[in-house]
């Protein structure tokens, strides 16, 4: 319950996640000062974890931000629920694993985090399962050889994270309506990348949804990209985003 009622302040005060895929620790920190109060949380990538390692994420955690560390874990069970304890550690908010890594490799991996956790009086991170990414097409899936339509490797994905334990799935926003269906738990979280605002370039996602939409289909988070982070005022592009998923939580 501890966990939850964390994620609902964050969800409550803003679900704007700044996707921070720079090349610097540096640009990093200068855009989480020019954004912070705007936006809810920090999303701290491969590129950019990769480039500065775990200091820029320890950095972020002293302005007092909150960080989810997207890092996608894949491997052993052994392996990965190590991985998941040093990310509880560090004192992050969320990280993901891959869903298609299985129910032993997720429910080791929540069991070993909850254990630590708990015996070191730390606060347990969301753990989230990828699904299917948003760059993915029904082509690029067959060429791996799903061949479920995406909306159904989804939902049969949503399902397998949430009997093993997982806090919830990072997902397309047109997947959010039919994994509330499937999965019917309130304490379910769905984040969701491939958010645009209207106009903006899709780049490299394919399954995309405006910021309000996404928030009235019920995502409790948004990654959000290039098109705060890139744009000629991110902090003005922000406040619009904010204003956007305001007015959609409108009755």
């Amino acid at each position: 319950m501890q966990n939850r009622s964390m994620q609902q302040r964050i969800q409550v005060r803003n679900p704007i996640v700044i996707a921070l895929d720079v090349d610097t620790a540096r640009e990093a920190i200068d855009l989480a000062h020019r954004l912070r109060g705007t936006v809810g949380m920090f999303k701290v990538g491969k590129q950019l974890f990769t480039a500065s390692g775990p200091s820029v994420v320890r950095e972020l955690l002293a302005m007092g931000e909150k960080v989810f560390l997207d890092l996608k874990f894949h491997d052993i069970p052994n392996t990965v629920a190590k991985a998941g304890i040093e990310a509880a550690r560090m004192g992050v908010s969320i990280f993901n694993l891959h869903a298609l890594g299985g129910s032993q490799m997720m429910r080791t991996t929540v069991e070993a985090v909850e254990e630590v956790c708990q015996r070191e009086q730390i606060t347990r991170p969301l753990i989230l399962g990828v699904t299917v990414l948003t760059s993915h097409s029904r082509e690029s899936l067959l060429e791996v050889g799903i061949e479920q339509e995406i909306p159904a490797e989804v939902v049969r994905l949503a399902q397998l994270c949430a009997s093993s334990g997982v806090d919830g799935v990072v997902a397309s926003p047109h997947e959010i309506g039919p994994i509330r269906t499937a999965v019917t738990s309130p304490d379910f979280t769905v984040l969701t990348p491939g958010v645009r605002p209207a106009g903006a370039a899709l780049n490299d996602q394919q399954r995309v949804m405006t910021p309000g939409e996404a928030i009235r289909a019920g995502a409790d988070f948004l990654v959000i990209g290039r098109p705060i982070t890139a744009a000629p005022d991110p902090l003005a592009a922000a406040e619009a985003i904010r204003q956007e998923i305001e007015e959609a939580r409108q009755p």
